[in-house]
């Protein structure tokens, strides 16, 4: 990790736009972006070699996986710390990513607020903190 950022963050988003949104507002907080994919099969090959220090998942991606689904198959190989993204706070769907032990579960839109306590967390996973205000439930590892 370079000594001028707080952390390599990994960003699995299909959105264009989003995506870009997302990389200003890691970078504004001080993280370098080490790397993106708009799907699960992308993410899974890039973070093999990349090993980021956090994922930003998006839940709903294009292609064959979702975003639990690459969570799922990230977990084979690494427990490099998920806090995932979504545009619902689907039960379902918060109840599938228990299963990779995220560090917390943001509805979009989000904002540079949402973000702080997450990472935080993310970088330092023994300190205990409180979670998000726009964070629907938290899982921790």
């Amino acid at each position: 990790m370079n000594s001028d950022t707080k952390g390599n963050i990994f960003i699995v988003e299909d959105d264009m736009l989003l995506s870009l949104v997302e990389e200003r507002l890691l970078v504004k907080l001080g993280y370098k972006v080490a790397g993106k994919a708009s799907t699960g099969e992308e993410a899974v090959s890039k973070i093999k070699n990349l090993r980021p220090d956090v994922i930003l998942m998006d839940i709903s991606l294009n292609g064959k996986m979702d975003g639990i689904e690459t969570m799922s198959e990230i977990r084979r190989f690494s427990s490099v710390p998920v806090i995932y993204l979504s545009g619902n706070s689907d039960q379902a769907n918060m109840k599938r990513a228990k299963d990779t032990a995220y560090i917390d579960y943001l509805v979009k839109p989000i904002t540079e607020k949402d973000l702080i306590e997450p990472l935080n967390k993310a970088m330092r996973p023994k300190k205990s903190g409180r979670k998000s205000n726009r964070s629907i439930n938290h899982a921790g590892l």
